[in-house]
């Protein structure tokens, strides 16, 4: 085949209808913003608020910091892509979304990860809680997860970018993703797509064992809590977590944990939104919906504001 120094690549996005992209813009621009102002109302409340000073909500703080680095990596380019008609992102451009999409997506699952040992230490050890979770051992959960999320894209991209492009530019989706990519690659890309696959393996099916097998113990613990209310209590500590857990690991698992196709033309566009814009703007309302200390500080600022009006 042909090699060609690619300087940008074409991305198809969802429709050459021009009706249908200015919908899509206006429906990917509102789900953004919500996304955005939602997990920052997170790190504001859980910073500014007394009571949610807890390992916790350091963690969701990480947690909500990733999901907006993880969004703004595709969805600004897709909303100007959009806008303006144009379908093309530079090769610089293509290689850093692709970096920040799987870093920041891979520190996701390391962090909910994290978020499920603090649930079943709470839960299962409630006596020694503080002295497990201390400051320090938080800070190295935080910052393993963030490293451990760089090193492992970090070297799938060195790997990616060895190979050369073949004629074509045009990229089978509205980002920069995995499979559309290595499809453009000359050469036998068997070796890279393995790297992929069992990273996948590892930052996700890796990630998920271990989120359920503290589940499995949080729940034979409070299985064994004698009153109703302490059962109740226990669970509704967790809903939150167990729905963003089953929401982000589910769509992720749809897209990108399974064998590579051989046509491999027809890559779930739908799915991919779902995991890249869905699953960030469910996490604020989760949480706002499902916990009650999250509710009972939002509920302090606005009764705040609405006693400082009055002043």
């Amino acid at each position: 085949m042909n090699q060609t120094k690619i300087k940008e690549f074409l991305l198809l996005g969802f429709t050459e209808n021009r009706n249908l992209e200015i919908f899509l813009f206006v429906l990917f621009f509102i789900m953004y913003f919500l996304t955005i102002t939602g997990n920052l109302l997170i790190i504001v409340i859980t910073l500014t608020d007394f009571n949610l000073q807890t390992p916790m909500y350091f963690f969701l703080r990480n947690y909500a910091v990733s999901e907006i680095g993880y969004t703004t990596a595709v969805i600004p380019k897709a909303l100007i892509n959009l806008a303006s008609g144009r379908k093309t992102i530079s090769y610089l451009g293509c290689m850093s979304q692709y970096f920040l999409y799987f870093f920041l997506g891979t520190t996701d699952f390391f962090l909910l990860t994290v978020m499920s040992i603090d649930r079943y230490v709470a839960i299962c050890h409630p006596l020694r809680y503080t002295t497990i979770m201390n400051e320090r051992f938080c800070m190295l959960l935080v910052l393993l997860s963030w490293i451990g999320g760089f090193i492992l894209i970090v070297a799938n991209l060195m790997h990616l970018i060895q190979f050369p492009f073949c004629s074509s530019n045009v990229i089978n989706h509205f980002f920069c993703d995995n499979g559309p990519l290595n499809r453009l690659l000359c050469g036998d890309t068997q070796m890279l797509e393995l790297i992929g696959f069992l990273t996948a393996v590892i930052s996700v099916l890796g990630t998920l064992t271990i989120t359920l097998v503290s589940y499995v113990k949080i729940i034979s613990t409070v299985l064994h809590i004698p009153t109703a209310a302490g059962k109740q209590k226990a669970f509704s500590t967790c809903a939150a977590h167990i729905t963003v857990v089953t929401i982000a690991y589910g769509s992720c698992i749809s897209v990108y944990i399974k064998p590579a196709q051989n046509d491999g033309q027809n890559f779930n566009k739908p799915a991919a939104f779902l995991n890249n814009v869905l699953c960030p703007l469910m996490t604020p309302f989760v949480y706002t919906l499902r916990n009650k200390q999250f509710q009972n500080a939002l509920k302090d600022v606005f009764d705040c504001k609405m006693v400082s009006r009055k002043i």
